[in-house]
């Protein structure tokens, strides 16, 4: 996945915004929160940052082509980061980036989740 596909991907999610900050890294947010960054690689190679479940997280860190994210996963935040991985790695990285989106979005108030259409009311 390219920058621009990255970008086009996280904007078709539900009431994101995009700012570039942090050294040119594509930072992409729902209610204000942190969801997803594109970049912020030293090497200069591609690099996918997001937010996981506890499980997903014990399960990627050890994978290859996955790290625990730099800055974040240090102060034991559950955020991963994907790197060097072929293109037919895309369809995880799509599922990897709306499932922190939905996780992002359920830790705002139910107030500010109405607001940006993100709650999902149970029947």
């Amino acid at each position: 996945m390219t920058y621009e596909e990255f970008n086009e991907f996280c904007a078709s999610l539900v009431s994101t915004t995009h700012v570039i900050q942090w050294g040119g890294s594509h930072v992409w947010k729902v209610g204000g929160k942190v969801f997803a960054i594109g970049g912020w690689q030293k090497s200069g190679e591609l690099g996918f940052t997001f937010k996981v479940s506890e499980l997903h997280y014990e399960i990627l860190k050890d994978e290859p082509g996955y790290r625990p994210a730099p800055y974040l996963a240090s102060r034991g935040m559950k955020w991963i980061q994907q790197y060097d991985l072929p293109s037919s790695a895309d369809d995880s990285l799509k599922y990897y980036i709306t499932e922190s989106h939905r996780i992002v979005a359920s830790g705002l108030s139910k107030k500010k989740q109405r607001e940006l259409g993100v709650l999902v009311e149970s029947e």
